[in-house]
């Protein structure tokens, strides 16, 4: 049997066209070889799992075969890659700046990449300051950390910084949606929206979150088998909840709730998601903003559905009790109740017809 490769490893990008949502970067930093315009120290910022390794290791590939990508030839001898969080010492960095002034034997440049930059010492900093601001022609130096606040402004000073983003809810899961059809995995759209937005825009977790998905259901991944094993309260609870809520059901909206802390889910998600539902229905009301509504075109449409028997006024009113309620759950001493009141309150907003704002009960 062969090993199982994990799927952040097995689909890591070996060019910049395969990187995905960092389209401003990856560009900027194909010019800048192209044009012969590449500074000497350049800093890759963001959050994690993002692209910031990995860009860094495609363009120490590509400054070595003068701006062609060569995704077998990868100048190993020529790339040196520190961990700052394991190796953050002075001698460290001393042993680093050593090496530094040995021209390459193969390609044109050294270049070093120190991953989690921000966990080197005060004084391997002010080691490396000399080495950073005046490189032997030779050498680039690429650093990548999640926390840039925490880098001394002197180094900050000398780099080139870029400012990785977020990967957005559509991009990963279209990425998603290549990698399932190239393993021959069929899935929901559903499906693979709610693993994109559990990542919380890290690529990487995204990856890992559907393996482990695929692992649970096999080759055919629904938005049923996903939220069951990534534990996440799916789409039709909301639904159902605010169905309850517009018919006034204040029994068996509880009983609904109930059921929901029965299952093992916590209020504080539930009424936090609640929120976030009502926000999505009400980006549903008008045309000019439903792109801002992140799930898949199965359920737009019953998004669409709901929003149509809801008025805009109900919906605002609605989010700021929800949003009240979430406030104020870590302090209450007694939650259940809190979360009962803010959905009974919900359920009584359009009672008998009239609107009644009960935010000061």
């Amino acid at each position: 049997m062969e090993p199982f490769i994990v799927s952040a490893l097995k689909y890591r990008p070996q060019t910049f066209k395969d990187v995905v949502g960092q389209s401003a970067i990856t560009n900027t930093l194909k010019n800048a070889i192209d044009q012969n315009h590449l500074a000497q120290a350049l800093l890759f910022t963001g959050p994690r799992g993002v692209g910031k390794t990995t860009c860094a290791r495609i363009l120490a590939k590509m400054i070595n075969s003068e701006g062609a990508e060569h995704e077998n030839e990868d100048f190993a001898f020529n790339i040196f890659e520190l961990d700052a969080a394991s190796n953050n010492s002075v001698d460290d960095i001393r042993s680093l700046t050593d090496q530094v002034r040995i021209p390459p034997q193969v390609g044109n440049y050294k270049v070093y990449i120190i991953d989690e930059v921000h966990m080197l010492s005060a004084a391997a900093f002010n080691a490396f300051l000399k080495t950073l601001e005046e490189p032997p022609k030779h050498c680039i130096f690429i650093l990548a950390t999640t926390e840039k606040h925490k880098i001394i402004p002197t180094i900050l000073s000398r780099c080139q910084i870029f400012d990785f983003k977020r990967i957005n809810v559509t991009d990963a899961k279209n990425y998603l949606k290549v990698i399932a059809q190239e393993q021959g995995i069929t899935a929901e759209d559903d499906a693979l929206h709610i693993i994109a937005q559990k990542a919380d825009g890290a690529m990487r977790d995204a990856l890992s979150i559907f393996d482990r998905v695929v692992s649970f259901s096999g080759k055919n991944l629904t938005r049923q088998a996903v939220t069951e094993n990534l534990n996440v309260l799916d789409y039709d609870t909301f639904f159902e909840a605010t169905d309850f809520i517009l018919a006034n059901k204040i029994p068996e909206l509880l009983l609904h709730f109930n059921h929901i802390l029965s299952k093992g889910f916590d209020g504080h998600h539930f009424i936090t998601g609640l929120a976030s539902h009502f926000r999505d229905l009400l980006v549903c009301k008008t045309p000019q903003t439903i792109e801002l509504l992140e799930v898949g075109d199965d359920t737009k449409n019953t998004y669409k559905t709901q929003s149509e028997s809801t008025s805009q006024a109900f919906l605002i009113n609605a989010i700021e009790l929800a949003n009240n309620c979430d406030l104020k759950y870590k302090t209450s001493k007694n939650q259940r109740l809190l979360v009962e009141l803010c959905l009974m309150q919900l359920a009584s907003i359009t009672f008998d017809g009239e609107k009644k704002s009960l935010a000061g009960l």
